[in-house]
């Protein structure tokens, strides 16, 4: 994000099988994984990465309940059918990973990096996503309810049909952004028009 390079890595772990594994309280930092399977992993709290290196890891299906991926980059990971409850993800960058029916409940994901990502398929509720960077992501018919996205780059996302309902859409500028079938409440729909530069007032 903003240019800023991936964190340097001390230890490398490559091609090892953590499929189904609990990894419960784990802790690990400016480590670079390569060709792992993490498919159908679990944790349940205290698993933490910092600052690592995900390149071609597989998270099918896996479930993380309170872990934290902070500052950490992910590059051509898979997160079919994962689901992130309450996860951390602050600062993280994600580049040619695939979303494929990822879920994503409550949790901070302030300043991630997701630009260009297809997010068609993922369901986002009750996260923060301050500052996050979805400039020209597809997020097309997927679930964004109830996110904190103030202060987020929007340039060129595509929202079209997308449910909206209960999402912070104060950065949403709907010159730049698509938002064509957008699902939206009442109070998005009044501050949309503010964007659009008209003045709501009480009939």
């Amino acid at each position: 994000m903003h240019g800023r390079l991936a964190p340097a890595t001390t230890q490398t772990i490559a091609g090892e099988d953590w499929d189904g594994d609990d990894l419960s309280g784990q802790t690990h930092d400016h480590v670079l994984f390569i060709d792992m399977d993490l498919s159908e992993s679990t944790s349940s709290g205290g698993l933490l990465f910092d600052e690592c290196t995900f390149r071609g890891v597989q998270f099918h299906r896996s479930v993380h309940t309170g872990a934290s991926f902070t500052n950490c980059t992910f590059i051509d990971c898979r997160f079919f059918g994962a689901t992130f409850v309450e996860c951390k993800a602050l600062g993280s960058m994600f580049d040619r990973c695939d979303f494929n029916r990822l879920t994503v409940r409550g949790g901070d994901w302030s300043f991630v990096g997701l630009p260009g990502a297809d997010l068609r398929t993922v369901s986002f509720s009750d996260v923060r996503m301050r500052e996050a960077d979805l400039t020209g992501a597809r997020v097309s018919s997927a679930e964004v309810l109830r996110v904190d996205l103030s202060g987020a780059m929007l340039g060129k996302t595509d929202f079209t049909k997308s449910d909206l309902r209960g999402s912070d859409l104060s950065a949403v500028d709907p010159f730049s952004v698509s938002l064509t079938g957008a699902i939206v409440d009442w109070n998005q729909a009044i501050t949309l028009a503010g964007s659009l530069g008209l003045d709501v007032r009480p009939e």
